[in-house]
């Protein structure tokens, strides 16, 4: 079989409440999550052993277990037999960036899976194994705008989500996600009352009146373990056009939409000029 390929895409939190602290230590959230067009780059030749082949800008900052073989080994202990093979992974992604990029190589090293044995890993395999490795893997393995709730594996469809621009800055410091969990020393979660998705109908304007009374929680926190952020943020203010100005995720990355990938361009070109050592990329977030 000739290799597979797959997107890792990056996952956006464009907004992030967290509702307190569960019983199992785990935070209660709320989020709504959606994909860019940028992403790492996955490939697999289908084949008896595991390995992985890892390269691009910031493979170099990889330390310790990779999601990738996590996820592969989880597959063939819920379904033994399942052909493995070696995977390659061009990470194109900052770590510990807030994006979301290990849980979504994880996710398209299983949809990947799922293909080299067809009829084997069946979509309830696949959300199984997700729900064991992050929960964060759930969200990436849908890859499709929804509303994020419980510990992140509760996933449900948004309708309509439209296509807009994202302009992404990452300094260059990493930020682990246990490190501001940690730091945000949320209160007990004493229940909350569920929310229905939201229904955008397509319109850039209905997102951005959901989205900006709803901030995300983790960055104050954040911006007590990496000051940069602060930095980041004031940034992209002053940018003509920018609209719902966030830290991505539990951050450092930060971004803010555009009605157009033009201005999203011209925006990125502005701000490189002042900030060349920044990580700076203006992509597409993904409607439905």
């Amino acid at each position: 079989m000739m290799a597979l390929r797959d997107t890792a895409r990056a996952k956006l939190n464009l907004t992030l409440e967290v509702l307190g602290r569960r019983a199992d230590g785990y935070p209660e959230v709320r989020g709504l999550v959606a994909f860019t067009e940028l992403g790492d780059s996955l490939e697999l030749e289908p084949g008896r052993g595991l390995a992985l082949a890892i390269e691009g800008p910031f493979a170099g900052t990889l330390r310790g277990d990779n999601l990738i073989t996590v996820a592969a080994e989880a597959a063939r202990t819920i379904v033994p037999g399942v052909r493995l093979g070696g995977f390659r992974l061009f990470k194109a992604l900052p770590v510990a960036a807030g994006l979301g990029g290990g849980s979504a190589d994880a996710a398209a090293a299983l949809r990947l899976l799922a293909r080299a044995n067809p009829g084997a890993l069946s979509p309830s395999a696949l959300a199984e194994i997700a729900a064991r490795i992050g929960s964060d893997v759930t969200a990436c393995l849908k890859g499709r705008p929804a509303l994020m709730t419980g510990r992140g594996e509760t996933v449900t469809p948004v309708q309509d989500m439209p296509p807009c621009a994202v302009l992404l800055v990452n300094p260059g410091t990493p930020l682990t996600t246990a490190n501001v969990y940690g730091t945000l020393n949320a209160a007990p979660f004493c229940g909350e009352e569920p929310q229905a998705a939201p229904d955008f109908s397509g319109s850039f304007a209905r997102l951005i009146g959901y989205a900006a009374p709803r901030g995300n929680d983790l960055e104050a926190a954040a911006l007590r373990l990496a000051p940069v952020t602060g930095e980041i943020l004031a940034a992209l203010q002053r940018l003509d056009g920018a609209r719902l100005v966030r830290m991505a995720g539990s951050g450092p990355t930060c971004f803010t939409l555009f009605a157009t990938q033009a201005e999203a361009k011209e925006a990125a070109a502005e701000l490189r000029a002042h900030h060349p050592n920044w990580w700076i990329e203006a992509t597409m977030l993904l409607p439905n």
